[in-house]
């Protein structure tokens, strides 16, 4: 699946959103990953001319930050935010700055319910935080 079909596919309900987020977070994010479509999810990886042993799963690009529009909410996983204790505190400290509602977040996974109430700039703050090589530093340091 393309970036451009993934899109096709979006929910009416998110798709506005989703696409702000994406433009926010492209613009943000180091020019040292790249765009991908991984487990049917676009988002940004770094290529494997880069780091060529990739994801050790399935050797794939390494993921670094995907965005999903799911049925009840639009997602942003982060797995800087998840293997970095510095980034994780930094973010979920930003947040109530940024918006009134309670912050949903799993370990990686940012969810939005209401597709009026994303924190555009902050998860292109958050994008913007980790080159790839940091990212792939924090990896191998903790496999």
């Amino acid at each position: 699946m393309t970036f451009d079909e993934y899109v096709e596919t979006l929910d009416p309900k998110w798709k506005e959103s989703f696409l702000k987020l994406w433009h926010t977070v492209e613009e943000r994010i180091p020019d040292d990953f790249e765009i991908d479509v991984q487990h049917g999810m676009p988002g940004f990886v770094v290529p494997k001319t880069i780091y060529p042993d990739g994801y050790h799963v399935d050797n794939e690009p390494l993921p670094f930050m995907g965005i999903a529009s799911q049925k009840r909410h639009l997602a942003v996983y982060h797995m800087g935010i998840y293997r970095d204790p510095d980034l994780y505190n930094w973010f979920t400290g930003e947040y109530p700055k940024h918006m009134t509602t309670k912050l949903n977040m799993g370990k990686s996974c940012i969810r939005f319910t209401n597709p009026n109430k994303v924190p555009y700039e902050l998860i292109g703050d958050l994008a913007g935080k980790m080159s790839a090589e940091e990212w792939i530093q924090l990896y191998e340091s903790k496999r």
